[in-house]
């Protein structure tokens, strides 16, 4: 059982890797999109992907990445909606609930989600989504900076995300900076 692993034995079982972008995180996006409309209907607001699958001309971890904004006072609803249909609590806290999909105890499946559960209109992903896709420049400075991190610290994926922790902060106050209001709550992406 993938429960019963330590955080090497773990790390060891799905290590990070990188691939080249492609149109596939698209699809699986949406098709995944299509299947959490489906179980939360009733609580979603908006839901986007984001995380470096949604960012083009990057090598990405071959993981979407899902922002599924609700008001949160449902969480526990959506949350017992999801153990129901088998994702995998990876973490919860006061402003953020995150679940993962397609870690089996062989290791990743053919698709492989990380669906992070937020308040609606807490979105800093979506401004640095999009800052880094109309900024070739800063989306490669990004791509260098995992690939150093991945060498620095594998195969310790703690180290390796704390270490974008703040570039990540620098692009998103930059990008709403200039995106200003862009996702506020009576918009949808």
């Amino acid at each position: 059982m993938i429960e019963d692993l330590n955080l090497n034995e773990l790390w060891e079982l799905f290590p990070i890797y990188f691939v080249d972008s492609n149109a596939e995180f698209e699809k699986q996006f949406l098709e995944e999109k299509e299947i959490l409309n489906v179980l939360l209907s009733d609580y979603v607001k908006r839901i986007s992907h984001i995380g470096s699958t949604a960012i083009k001309n990057i090598k990405t971890k071959p993981i979407v990445d899902i922002l599924i904004e609700i008001d949160f006072e449902n969480i526990d609803n959506v949350k017992e909606i999801l153990l129901d249909n088998y994702y995998i609590l990876m973490c919860e806290t006061s402003d953020k609930t995150s679940f993962n999909k397609g870690y089996t105890a062989n290791g990743y499946a053919d698709k492989v989600f990380h669906i992070h559960i937020k308040e609606y209109s807490d979105c800093d992903e979506l401004y640095f989504r999009d800052y880094l896709n109309k900024n070739y420049k800063k989306a490669k400075e990004y791509e260098k900076l995992k690939e150093e991190l991945y060498n620095k610290y594998k195969p310790d994926r703690d180290l390796y995300t704390s270490g974008k922790t703040d570039f990540v902060k620098k692009i998103t106050e930059t990008a709403k900076a200039e995106y200003k209001n862009r996702y506020k709550k009576d918009e949808h992406t």
